[in-house]
């Protein structure tokens, strides 16, 4: 049990260390612009994500029982929502104030809304709704799910660098037991 506790201490530690150091390593690696470009693909891969494993979820017969959004008898396509979005970030872009344009909000809005229209971009080419043919249909998810985790590695190279390096040289230290005390 003691060394369970000793261990867990141990482990506790190393997470405190691992964190401050990658989060050190964004702060000196990521400017302004770079943090917009990693907002925008992380959200473009979790609303992809999300996006998927909703309908999914839909297509096996839970949820509402139009299958989704439904104004009054219609089905709303998630195309649609990311339509908006990409409005709403280009009237941020051409009028808003420049402290707007890389907020968070907007660029995750951005990637959000990019990703609920790849999602359903087959609908859109062949205007019929093709979205559940399985001709396809996974190799589509993975090659999106891929260009995602690209575009965020893209964005951002040498934090992903330095990151990985830092998370070698705490487990490396960890392993000998000679980490330093974690900084406040």
């Amino acid at each position: 049990m003691l060394v369970d506790r000793q261990f867990g201490r141990r482990l506790a530690h190393s997470g405190q260390v691992l964190v401050q150091r990658v989060h050190r390593a964004y702060r000196d690696e990521v400017d302004l612009t770079h943090q917009a470009l990693l907002r925008a693909w992380s959200a473009f891969g979790v609303t992809f994500g999300v996006t998927r494993t909703i309908t999914l979820w839909l297509r096996g017969g839970h949820g509402p029982a139009g299958g989704g959004i439904v104004i009054r008898g219609r089905h709303i396509h998630h195309y649609n929502l990311g339509i908006v979005l990409l409005t709403l970030v280009g009237a941020v872009a051409l009028c808003g104030l420049e402290r707007h344009r890389r907020h968070p909000l907007t660029v995750t809005a951005y990637g959000s809304g990019i990703a609920l229209i790849v999602d359903e971009l087959a609908l859109l080419i062949d205007l019929q709704d093709v979205y559940w043919a399985k001709d396809g249909r996974w190799s589509v998810d993975a090659a999106v799910g891929t260009v995602a985790i690209g575009g965020l590695y893209l964005a951002a190279v040498p934090f992903w660098h330095r990151a990985a390096q830092q998370v070698a040289a705490t487990c490396a230290e960890a392993a000998r037991g000679q980490l330093p005390t974690p900084t406040r």
